[in-house]
């Protein structure tokens, strides 16, 4: 699915971490990050056309698809967004871009949003896909979200309830997850849900208990620290999402993003549920190549 794209494995600094990625192309850098439950297997429609006028960057986030799955700590600091975009900052480096643009879809947006903001000298675009940010999710709540997107509370548990729940039938969650997004939208490759489906194990499951353990604990302090303070992204930010998803079902994106960003310089809505880059690939392609190239 990535047809002349090379394959590493990075080490971090972390020593029990490496991220798995797949690179290609010729040009600036452009990191792409995965949400859940997928991994950089997500962006196999649109990475091979943006390797066009880009050096493309598809990973996994640290705990997801082959990338390093290490235990949680107690306080979950080893699964903060700020450390999941530290291990990408270093792999960008590693490859030789220390500047570099970037696009996120679902937790690798939230990852992106964290490193855009921790490390405003290293991007310099940022491409956002179906979030509005973490900060304002859990502070505004609404009611249908919450039932919509229960896996946000009970994946953050403590351990392991979750984790011995999920990997008691992982096929069946894998499935019911992939499908709860779908809107009637299709657009999941055979092939790609097979690779989701090889990559969910019960070390991946932790993994992503862990992230979504420290989404509602330290990153939510950071995030009401910073949003308290006034820190805001300041690169240029694009914010697509379909218009079958829950973005602007439950959230209002037009109005919660400049609260977070002081540029924002373009809202895309396409034609897909919760998987624009798979659903509505050509769009997705067409909105990020001009943002980026613009």
């Amino acid at each position: 699915m990535f047809e002349g794209f090379k394959h590493l494995q990075l080490q971090t600094s972390d020593p029990q971490v490496t991220i798995n990625l797949r690179y290609g192309g010729t040009g600036p850098g452009l990191l792409l990050l995965h949400g859940n439950p997928l991994t950089h297997v997500t962006w196999h429609k649109i990475a091979p056309r943006l390797a066009q006028n880009f050096t493309v960057v598809a990973s996994d986030l640290r705990g997801y698809g082959d990338s390093s799955k290490p235990r949680g700590q107690p306080d979950h600091s080893n699964y903060t967004f700020r450390r999941m975009a530290q291990d990408q900052v270093e792999v960008m480096e590693q490859l030789g871009f220390r500047e570099f643009f970037l696009a996120g879809h679902d937790r690798g947006a939230r990852t992106a949003f964290r490193l855009a903001l921790d490390h405003p000298d290293r991007v310099r675009k940022f491409a956002s896909i179906e979030i509005v940010p973490t900060h304002r999710v859990w502070t505004e709540f609404p009611r249908g979200w919450a039932l919509h997107s229960y896996h946000w509370m009970f994946m953050a548990q403590p351990y392991d309830f979750p984790e011995r729940l999920l990997s008691s039938n992982l096929e069946y969650y894998m499935q019911k997850k992939l499908e709860k997004h779908m809107h009637g939208q299709g657009g999941l490759e055979p092939e790609a849900v097979a690779e989701y489906l090889r990559c969910c194990t019960p070390e991946q499951i932790h993994g992503v208990c862990e992230d979504y353990r420290a989404a509602a604990t330290l990153d939510f302090t950071t995030d009401t620290a910073d949003f308290e303070a006034g820190r805001k992204i300041t690169c240029p930010v694009l914010v697509l999402w379909g218009d079958k998803s829950h973005v602007e079902q439950y959230f209002n994106p037009r109005e919660a993003w400049p609260l977070y960003a002081t540029n924002v310089v373009q809202y895309v809505v396409v034609p897909a549920g919760h998987y624009p880059q798979e659903q509505a690939p050509n769009e997705v392609y067409a909105a990020l190549d001009r943002f980026f190239r613009e």
